[in-house]
C-alpha cells in the first residue's frame, strides 16, 4: 500500500505539479526545509575545522530530527485503507520533483531548438551552477543532460525508494538530506569543513537510488549491456561518487558525450569526458533525453510497485 501510494504521489505530480499561486502563498515543503538549514547554518558555522564540522554534525542531526519526525507523526495520524493511500499520495506529491525537472530541461531544449542560444543560456542557468556565460550550444545542452541524469537520481528515484522503504517518515527524511547536501555540500571555504557531514550522509542516501536509475536508463535504451558497460567503466571518474552512474547511463543511451571542462565563476575545472568518443548532443539530444527520462521513471515506479506487492 506504501509502493501504491509512492506511485499514486509521483503521478500527481506529474499530472498537477505545485501550483505557482499556492507556492506564492505558502512556499514549498521543501524551501520551509531550506529556511531551516539556512538559519541553522548562520547560527552554528563558526570557529575553526574542528568546531565547524561538529556544528555540521549538529545541523545534520537537527534536520534530520525535524524532518523524520514529521514524517513518523503525519503517518501515525492518517487513517487505514485506500483513504490512507490517498492522503499519504497527496501530502507525498510536493517531495517528488519529475515535473519539475521535465519542465526546466525542456525549458532549455526549446530555444536551443530555435536557435536561441541566448535564451538557452537563461533556461540552464536555473539548473546548473557552472557559468552559462561560458556554454556555447553544444555545452548548454550537455549541462542540462548532466543535469537530467544527476536529478532523475535525486529528484525521482531516491523519492520514490525511500518512501516505498520507510513511508512518509523515509521520504521527508531523505528531502532533508538532499536539501543539505544541495545548500552546504560544498567544497569551498565556507562549506568544506561545515558541510561535510551533510555531504556524506547524501551520497550514502543516493548510493543504491543512483544505480537503480542507471539501471533504468540502460533498460530503456535498447541496447542495456553496452550502457551499463559504459556506466561500470566511467561512472567512477565523476567528481560525485554517485552522481556519474545516471549521467554515464544517460550519455550511453543516447549515444553522445557528457561531462568535460568546465567553468564555475571565475575557476576552471578540467573534468574528463564521459563517453568521450561521441559527438556533443544538441537540441534533437535533449529532447530524446526527455523520453528516455519518462520511460525510466515508468519502468522504475513499475519496478517499485511491484517489489512493494511482493513484499
Amino acid at each position: 500500500m506504501t509502493a501504491l501510494a509512492m506511485v499514486l504521489a509521483l503521478a500527481l505530480e506529474a499530472a498537477l505539479g505545485w501550483p505557482d499561486a499556492v507556492y506564492r502563498r505558502i512556499g514549498h515543503p521543501v524551501t520551509w526545509i531550506g529556511a531551516l538549514i539556512a538559519r541553522l547554518e548562520r547560527a552554528l558555522n563558526h570557529g575553526g575545522p574542528m568546531a565547524r564540522r561538529l556544528s555540521g554534525l549538529v545541523l545534520v542531526a537537527l534536520v534530520c530530527a525535524l524532518c523524520g519526525g514529521v514524517g513518523w507523526a503525519l503517518q501515525a495520524v492518517l487513517p487505514g485503507g485506500w483513504p490512507g493511500v490517498a492522503l499519504t499520495a497527496l501530502l507525498a506529491a510536493p517531495f517528488m520533483a519529475g515535473r519539475s525537472l521535465y519542465v526546466h530541461v525542456a525549458a532549455v531544449a526549446a530555444p536551443l531548438q530555435a536557435g536561441d542560444v541566448d535564451g538557452a543560456r537563461g533556461a540552464v542557468a536555473m539548473i546548473v551552477g557552472r557559468d552559462p556565460a561560458a556554454l556555447d550550444a553544444p555545452g548548454i545542452a550537455r549541462a542540462a543532460l548532466e543535469s537530467l541524469g544527476e536529478n532523475a537520481s535525486d529528484g525521482v528515484v531516491a523519492p520514490l525508494f525511500w518512501g516505498v522503504l520507510g513511508g512518509l517518515p523515509g521520504l521527508i527524511l531523505y528531502k532533508g538530506i538532499n536539501t543539505m547536501d544541495s545548500m552546504i555540500g560544498y567544497r569551498d571555504a565556507r562549506y568544506e569543513d561545515f558541510g561535510k557531514p551533510a555531504a556524506r550522509l547524501d551520497d550514502l542516501a543516493n548510493w543504491l537510488p543512483a544505480r537503480l536509475t542507471a539501471l533504468g536508463f540502460a533498460l530503456v535504451s535498447g541496447r542495456p549491456r553496452h550502457v551499463l558497460g559504459l556506466a561500470w567503466a566511467e561512472a567512477g571518474q565523476h567528481r560525485s561518487p554517485n552522481a556519474g552512474w545516471p549521467e554515464a547511463a544517460l550519455a550511453g543511451a543516447l549515444g553522445c558525450r557528457l561531462s568535460g571542462p568546465r567553468v564555475y565563476g571565475d575557476r576552471r575545472e578540467a573534468h574528463p569526458w564521459v563517453n568521450g568518443g561521441c559527438p556533443d548532443p544538441d537540441a534533437a539530444t535533449l529532447r530524446a533525453g526527455l523520453g528516455v527520462f519518462v520511460r525510466m521513471t515508468v519502468l522504475v515506479a513499475a519496478a517499485l510497485l511491484l517489489a512493494g506487492a511482493l513484499a
